[in-house]
C-alpha cells in the first residue's frame, strides 16, 4: 500500500505545483462545485469531491454528500494517495476486498466501499489530487461511467489552469501596464486548451474544421468531434459573452456535451441536458447568457452515414448534394439556458458519396457590413458551395472561413468556425 511518506507524496515539484494552485484552505466555488455535482447526477454516486493534496492531508477542494465545515482528512487515510502513487485513474469496486485498500480506515470512517477516481493535474503534469465518486455499496463502475468521469478530471484540471492563469494576470496587472493585453493573452491561451489539437479520423468519412479566433477579444466558439457507443458526435457552439467568462461557459458546454454524448444517442437529450446544466449555472452565479449549438449525432449507413441535426440558436447547416444542388438543413429553435424548456425537433439526413455538409458559426454568416448585401449570410455560404466545385473537405473549410474574412475586410469581429463532412466518391 502506498504511504504518505513515499517520495511521490512527498516530491518538491509536486507539493511546489500544490501551493502554486492557491486552493489550500479555501472555500468552495461553484466552478468545482458544478462538477462534481454533475459527475454524482450522472453516475448516481452520494458522495463525489475534488481534492488537493500535500504531504500531509487530502483537502477537499469541493465535496457533495459530506456534511460539516472540516473539509479535509489525512493523506493516510485518503483513497487520493493511490492515484498519486499510481500517476493514474484507480477504480475499486468493493474496497473491503482490494489487498492495496482493505485496511484504510475511510471504509469504516466515512463509509467508502466503491470508489473511482482519476488524476486532477497541473498544467505542468503533476498529480494535484483526485477527482472522485464514491458508493457506500460495492459497485461494478461500467466502462460509459469511467468515460464521464475522465472527462470531467479533464475539466477540474482545467479549472485549475484557468484558476492559475488569472492569478498569474492579476499579479501581473499590479505589475505593468500592459496587464490588461497580458490577461488576453491568457485567456486566448486557455480558449486555444478547450478546442482539439486535430480532429479524430471517422473511416469513410472527410473530417475538416478551419478556425480564427477574434482579433481584439475572447469570445466563446468552442468545437469537437467524440466517439460515441453508436458512432460520432460532432458538434459547433457559440457562447454569448467575451474574455474569460466565456471561456468557463465555453468549458462546460464542452464537457457536458461529451460525457452525455457518450450516455445518449439522441441529440435532443443531449441538448436537453447541456440546457439544464446551463440554467443551473447562471442561476447560481447570478448572471444571464447563452449557448447556441448545431449538434450532429453521425452514424455509418449500407451507402454512406446517417446524420441527426439538432441545433439550438445556431445557423442552419449548408448541405452539397452530389448532383450539385444546395440547400440548407435543420429546424433552428431558441438557445440554450435562457429560454423555458424547449422542445427540440431533429432533422435525419443522408450523406451519400459525393454528398458535402457544413456548420458555420455566427461569427462566419455574421461576418461583412451592415449595409443591404454586406453580410456574408448563410445565402452566401450556400453560393460559395455552389461555386466551389470538387474539392477537398479541408480546402472547402478554408475558403468559407477566407471568404467570411474577405466580407468583414480581414478583420474578425467574432470567433469564426468552419466544420466541414463530406462523403468521398
Amino acid at each position: 500500500m502506498p504511504k504518505p511518506g513515499d517520495s511521490t507524496l512527498t516530491s518538491p515539484a509536486r507539493l511546489a505545483a500544490v501551493r502554486r494552485t492557491g486552493l489550500l484552505d479555501t472555500g468552495p466555488e461553484e466552478p468545482f462545485d458544478r462538477l462534481t455535482r454533475l459527475a454524482c447526477e450522472l453516475l448516481g454516486t452520494p458522495f463525489g469531491f475534488v481534492t488537493v493534496v500535500d504531504d500531509q492531508r487530502s483537502f477537499w477542494k469541493s465535496c457533495v454528500g459530506v456534511t460539516g465545515t472540516d473539509r479535509q482528512n489525512r493523506a493516510e487515510e485518503s483513497f487520493c494517495q493511490y492515484i498519486i502513487a499510481t500517476d493514474d485513474a484507480v477504480i475499486i469496486d468493493d474496497a473491503r476486498l482490494n489487498p492495496m485498500t482493505q485496511d484504510n480506515p475511510s471504509i469504516v470512517s466515512m463509509g467508502v466501499i466503491a470508489w473511482a477516481g482519476f488524476p486532477v493535474r497541473s498544467p505542468d503534469g503533476q498529480v494535484l489530487g483526485s477527482f472522485c465518486v464514491v458508493d457506500d455499496r460495492p459497485r461494478h463502475w461500467e466502462p460509459q461511467d469511467l468515460r464521464t468521469l475522465e472527462v470531467l478530471a479533464h475539466a477540474a484540471s482545467g479549472e485549475v489552469a484557468l484558476r492559475i492563469a488569472a492569478d498569474e494576470a492579476a499579479r501581473e496587472a499590479e505589475l505593468a501596464r500592459a496587464s490588461a493585453e497580458r490577461y488576453r493573452q491568457l485567456a486566448h491561451t486557455v480558449q486555444q486548451s478547450l478546442l482539439p489539437q486535430d480532429l479524430p479520423t471517422i473511416p469513410g468519412l472527410n473530417l475538416a474544421v478551419a478556425y480564427r479566433t477574434a482579433d481584439l477579444d475572447v469570445f466563446g466558439d468552442f468545437f469537437d468531434a467524440v466517439p460515441t457507443p453508436t458512432g460520432w458526435a460532432v458538434f459547433l457552439g457559440d457562447v454569448t459573452g467575451r474574455g474569460a467568462p466565456a471561456a468557463r461557459v465555453s468549458a462546460l458546454a464542452k464537457y457536458t456535451l461529451r460525457a452525455a454524448a457518450v450516455r445518449a444517442s439522441s441529440p435532443a437529450i443531449v441538448l436537453t441536458e447541456l440546457d439544464t446544466a446551463l440554467h443551473r449555472w447562471f442561476d447560481e452565479i447570478g448572471a444571464s447568457g447563452f449557448v447556441t449549438v448545431a449538434y450532429l449525432a453521425v452514424r455509418r449507413a449500407a451507402a454512406g452515414f446517417t446524420v441527426r441535426l439538432c441545433t439550438a440558436g445556431h445557423p442552419p447547416a449548408a448541405i452539397r448534394r452530389a448532383d450539385g444542388r444546395v440547400h440548407a438543413a435543420g429546424r433552428t429553435f431558441g438557445p440554450l439556458g435562457v429560454l423555458g424548456r424547449l422542445s427540440f425537433k431533429i432533422d435525419d439526413i443522408d450523406l451519400e458519396p459525393g454528398d458535402v455538409l457544413v456548420l458555420c458559426s455566427n461569427g462566419v454568416t455574421d461576418a461583412g457590413h451592415r449595409e443591404p448585401g454586406g453580410i456574408l449570410g448563410e445565402a452566401g455560404v450556400h453560393t460559395i458551395l455552389d461555386q466551389a466545385g470538387e474539392t477537398s473537405a479541408q480546402k472547402l473549410a478554408d475558403l468559407v472561413l477566407d471568404r467570411a474574412l474577405q466580407a468583414a475586410d480581414g478583420q474578425a469581429g467574432d470567433d469564426m468556425a468552419v466544420i466541414v463532412l463530406s462523403v468521398p466518391r
